[in-house]
């Protein structure tokens, strides 16, 4: 099979049509048989995207508009972002997102996720069956958090619900 290039979008068209108000994920990479996940996102003015970590995915971050900081978990300086910084977000780094007073819209692109898969019924052992995650799953993007208590998705930045 050969694969051929194409235009999957422009960036700036989707961030211009979008309704002033949308935040979170306006595009996702969606190919068949790719091997990477890219994601455009876009917070509003002073909107954040909570302390998280992501366990196995290194990430890179670029922003296109607006401005923010990447606040390091570890006590380390904010590093400000600005239209096209590329950022990298090692994996198992804890950090957090804030959108500056203009929003602040960006791309990540990391290696693709394996999809879920159902596994077969293992016989159970002492203790029943195991706990249901589905508080867990983001209700934006659908992404299942490696937190055990997440407040916002690490991949769309969508806040979760209350418990």
């Amino acid at each position: 099979m050969n694969a051929t290039p194409e235009i999957l979008a422009v960036l700036d068209d989707l961030l211009t049509a979008a309704a002033p108000d949308a935040r979170g994920a306006l595009w996702q990479l969606d190919r068949q048989g790719r091997e990477l996940d890219a994601n455009l996102v876009r917070l509003p003015p002073g909107a954040e995207v909570g302390e998280h970590r992501e366990d196995v995915l290194d990430v890179l971050l670029v922003v296109l508009a607006g401005g923010g900081r990447l606040v390091p978990a570890d006590g380390g300086t904010p590093l400000d972002l600005t239209p096209t910084t590329a950022a990298w977000l090692p994996r198992t780094s804890r950090r957090a997102l804030v959108a500056g007073p203009e929003g602040l819209a960006y791309v990540t692109v990391h290696r693709r996720r394996p999809g879920l898969t159902v596994k077969p019924a293992v016989p159970a052992r002492e203790g029943g069956e195991a706990p249901c995650s589905l508080d867990r799953v983001c209700p934006a993007c659908g992404r299942m958090s490696a937190e055990p208590a997440p407040k916002y998705c690490g991949e769309c930045g969508e806040r979760f619900p209350e418990r």
